[in-house]
């Protein structure tokens, strides 16, 4: 059953969503059209660290009482950085709403970036920094896109020990004003909630205050690169390749084949890795396609040996589906695309990350035209995308 959404952009250019649900839950979030992709490299990691510093106090509460206002009410907090976005978010019975409210409104609107905090806070990043290089999947992940792209594409989202031992309270202040401004914010909200009173609340609390979102290019690139780490066990090794962005049709067609690749035991190199040669237990997929940027990968866990032998294996089944794949097989493909969407409505908090990535990419509403989309995905053009041309290849091996 499709839910009912309400989208409306106010006069001070913040947008405000809600997908209503009488279920006495609800999801909230605030998120600014701000992350990793618009960082100049210098200060790359700079969405990240003031998203940890968003929950260390605002002019009206330290630390301990944002964190108690959601607990003590039933609620979840939480929040998350990506390229495209920082979001604040939390989970609420639905009568509590107003508590939601305003408290994530505080932490956007008036966060304090007390400078003995911020120093704390930025060791605990350099410990995230290390957490990431020492978890071999995450790493690969990370050099990945890397070998795709240059420029800010080609930091860490996280930042590095440099960039994150460079910024400071004064700089951090200066981007909160630039970019934390009404027109460069979502209210999302899904759950059992009113409309015109979410909306009377964001016209209440927030301003008219306008910021500019700072655009950095980068360059697409292929690059195959395998790096020796001792202490570990296991090769992890990624292969990933260039589709179309979302203002393009075909983007659908890179959905469909990430899922016919890679995701899930019924797909084709899990069943050619695993299934047949017992080569690999992880064997997974991931489909990233935003308005910016796109990319699809495969990532598989194995034996230092059998790295090239999976490499291989991967471009021939590319070449395989290129030539062989059918209107049966497509359309099974499709079903399950389309029942993992529907599934992922679900729960409340899930979906309202879902509405606030389509949103981002242009317009929330388009979410509830996924399955229409799929469906229309052709066969010719799922078979052109699998002719790979060019494609990146990172694996950490044990030395």
């Amino acid at each position: 059953m499709r839910q009912k959404f309400y989208r409306k952009i106010l006069k001070n250019g913040m947008t405000v969503l809600l997908e209503k649900r009488k279920l006495p839950v609800v999801s909230v979030a605030f998120a600014v059209r701000y992350g990793g992709i618009n960082e100049v490299i210098s200060e790359k990691g700079i969405a990240h660290f003031m998203e940890h510093m968003f929950y260390k106090g605002t002019s009206k509460r330290n630390a301990r009482e944002i964190a108690e206002e959601i607990e003590r009410n039933g609620g979840e907090l939480n929040g998350f950085t990506t390229e495209l976005m920082t979001a604040f978010w939390c989970k609420m019975p639905s009568n509590k709403l107003n508590v939601a409210l305003d408290v994530l409104g505080d932490m956007v609107k008036n966060p304090k970036f007390d400078e003995k905090e911020l120093e704390k806070e930025r060791q605990v990043i350099f410990e995230e920094i290390k957490m990431y290089k020492d978890n071999p999947r995450l790493y690969v992940m990370d050099e990945v896109q890397k070998s795709l792209y240059d420029g800010t594409m080609g930091v860490n989202l996280i930042g590095t020990f440099e960039t994150m031992g460079k910024i400071n309270r004064k700089k951090m202040l200066e981007k909160f004003k630039e970019v934390y401004t009404p027109n460069n914010l979502i209210l999302g909200v899904v759950g059992d909630a009113d409309f015109e009173k979410i909306i009377e609340f964001a016209e209440k609390n927030f301003g008219k205050e306008k910021g500019k979102i700072p655009k950095q290019k980068f360059n697409l690139r292929n690059k195959i690169k395998t790096e020796k780490r001792k202490g570990i066990d296991q090769a992890n090794l990624v292969f990933a390749y260039h589709v179309p962005v979302s203002k393009n049709k075909k983007s659908n067609a890179a959905k469909v084949l990430s899922a016919l690749m890679a995701e899930g035991m019924s797909s084709r190199l899990f069943s050619e890795i695993r299934e047949k040669r017992n080569l690999a237990y992880a064997v997974k997929g991931d489909s990233l396609i935003t308005k910016d940027f796109a990319y699809n990968l495969v990532y598989v866990g194995t034996m230092k040996e059998n790295v090239e032998k999976i490499k291989k294996l991967i471009l021939e089944e590319f070449e395989k589906v290129a030539e062989e794949l059918d209107e049966k097989e497509l359309k099974e493909v499709k079903e399950q695309l389309i029942g993992q969407y529907q599934i992922s409505m679900e729960d409340s908090q899930t979906q309202m990350v879902n509405l606030l990535f389509y949103e981002v990419d242009g317009n929330a509403k388009k979410f509830y035209d996924f399955e229409k989309n799929i469906r229309a995905v052709k066969l010719e053009d799922v078979k052109k995308l699998a002719k790979l041309k060019n494609y990146s290849f990172f694996a950490l091996v044990p030395e």
